[in-house]
């Protein structure tokens, strides 16, 4: 399939990430290469049965974010056991928000454990796939950031997420310096919105509403939206939200 586009999605089980998978997929002459962290897990196997646009088809790999090997493991796999010689798509997804406190007392363990996932995972996935990004014509590396993570946000966003905020923004700078490295990338930092997600809807009781405010399909159409529109000029190195709205950093 010399003529397919190449998409590679992690954290597919649920969430956003299942819902930017079952967008591709559907899609024609698109192999979209499926990023879980247990690919014998239910959730993970049931991607392989998702309703795909003609010619299309899904690869199950693991990459575990917490892994510094996986992601490198997984591009050996595709290379080796699918003869994929290119990405054209990128998308950095999978990610954690599990201690809600402020800067006082948050532990340091729950700051290794979001920089872990949230900022480091997506520096090594950009690491391990680059060289097939480089060669595919129009490559991009998208990072599914947070609105949690810009600075100009900080005043009146109420959120107690020291740990969580932090490693987004965190995200933001790495995406960014990715940017201005490789002049033949797009690659830019996607706010998706406070999606009806388990981590949303978890924040959004935090802050003691009953739910996150946006549907899940509604920020992910915003996204593929942007993404598809994706240009080096208009859109790499910037932040911008599910509705292409650029953000502050």
């Amino acid at each position: 399939m010399s003529h397919a586009t190449y998409v590679l999605i992690t954290g597919c089980n649920r969430g956003i990430g299942r819902g930017l998978f079952e967008t591709y997929i559907a899609r024609p002459d698109h192999v979209v290469v499926a990023a879980v962290r247990d690919p014998a897990a239910e959730s993970s196997k049931a991607l392989l049965h998702v309703t795909k646009g003609t010619n299309s088809r899904c690869i199950l790999v693991k990459i575990d974010s917490a892994s510094e090997t996986d992601a490198l493991d997984a591009m050996s796999t595709l290379k080796r056991d699918h003869g994929i010689t290119k990405l054209d798509l990128v998308i950095a997804n999978a990610g954690i928000s599990k201690y809600f406190g402020t800067a006082e007392v948050t532990p340091v363990k729950e700051m290794m454990d979001h920089f872990r996932i949230n900022s480091m995972a997506p520096l090594l996935l950009f690491q391990a796939t680059w060289p097939l990004l480089h060669a595919a014509k129009a490559p991009k590396f998208v990072a599914i950031s947070s609105g949690a993570g810009s600075l100009g946000f900080m005043e009146n966003l109420k959120v107690e997420n020291t740990a969580y905020g932090s490693s987004k923004a965190a995200l933001n700078f790495i995406t960014r310096r990715i940017h201005f490295e490789n002049p033949d990338l797009v690659a830019f930092s996607i706010n998706p919105g406070w999606l009806q997600t388990d981590l949303g809807n978890h924040a959004a009781q935090s802050s003691g509403l009953s739910a996150a405010p946006v549907s899940v399909q509604d920020g992910v159409n915003g996204i593929v939206s942007v993404i598809d529109g994706a240009t080096r000029n208009a859109t790499s190195g910037r932040f911008l939200s599910w509705e292409n709205r650029e953000l502050p950093w």
